[in-house]
């Protein structure tokens, strides 16, 4: 299946000045974000904390809960809603008292503002700070692993230069990412890590089909400059590129829009990813592999 009747001529190697530029300011003010807030905003997965999620009958008023949870005694409280606005989701700090006597605690601290009948306690979780240490730790080390196991597959599937072409996508991919997540104050938690990891190996899968049709046209290149070989072999997948990522976007757009409160940021962080991956694997890592060639030919 075809998106356009002939091949494309897009000159994508003539715009890799505006990519520069585009890819800078988009990693710099995800940057900038991430330092005015004080670091990304960890979930109590990273953080460590207690989780109490409370229904109401009708929607309450937060600052009313709010003052609620001063009387206990169980610190620093972010209280919003989740999903509804019946459904109240409140993070607290780390609590030595059993989970069920946490819930028992923030329903009692309610009692004098609500009708204690009227709420329902639909969960309580908790998580120490060593083990929300030792889950962060964890999770980065899944991530680099990726990336180690990324480097060697495509120094033996192809050459070094574009295994750090790939990874320096890859790289772009998640700092992009990463910054979208502290520009619109989202969670980062282990479903986020795993989102993550999704994006890395659907970026990496859409590199590889244009690297594979790079390589297959630089042993026939003839007179071409490989600015254009890379140039051809970009309009030459564009058409699958687009296909692939637009089937996966209605995906994700549906998981976005109707898949609940649950995994809106999981989907948050792909839908981000689709676009910047398949942004990435057109301007990124083919960028690299210019540069790369420039600097042998100079060398020569």
């Amino acid at each position: 299946m075809q998106l356009f009747k002939d091949v494309t001529h897009i000159d994508f190697m003539g715009k890799i000045q505006t990519a520069k530029i585009f890819s800078s300011i988009l990693i710099l003010v995800g940057l900038v974000s991430i330092v005015i807030s004080g670091g990304l905003k960890y979930g109590i997965d990273f953080a460590g904390g207690t989780l109490v999620q409370l229904q109401f009958k009708s929607p309450p008023d937060i600052e009313v809960i709010r003052d609620g949870l001063k009387t206990i005694g169980l610190g620093e409280s972010t209280i919003q809603e989740f999903g509804s606005k019946k459904d109240i989701l409140i993070r607290v700090e780390r609590s030595e008292e059993k989970l069920e006597a946490v819930g028992a605690m923030v329903k009692r601290s309610l009692s004098g503002k609500f009708n204690v009948e009227e709420i329902t306690l639909e969960r309580v979780e908790m998580v120490g700070p060593k083990v929300g240490k030792d889950l962060r730790e964890k999770a980065l080390l899944s991530i680099l692993y990726a990336i180690i196991g990324i480097v060697i597959y495509i120094s033996w599937r192809f050459e070094l230069q574009y295994a750090i072409a790939a990874i320096i996508a890859l790289i772009h991919d998640v700092l992009v990412t990463m910054g979208a997540f502290s520009i619109f104050d989202k969670e980062f938690t282990l479903v986020i890590v795993a989102a993550f990891l999704t994006i890395i190996g659907y970026s990496l899968n859409d590199t590889i089909v244009v690297f594979d049709r790079i390589r297959e046209n630089l042993r026939r290149k003839g007179k071409l400059s490989t600015t254009d070989i890379i140039n051809a072999s970009i309009n030459q997948t564009l058409s699958r590129t687009l296909l692939t990522s637009g089937t996966t976007l209605l995906v994700v757009l549906a998981l976005f829009f109707f898949g609940g409160e649950i995994i809106h940021d999981f989907s948050f962080a792909l839908l981000v990813g689709v676009f910047v991956g398949t942004y990435s694997s057109i301007f990124i890592a083919s960028v690299f592999l210019v540069y790369w060639d420039s600097r042998a030919t100079a060398r020569r």
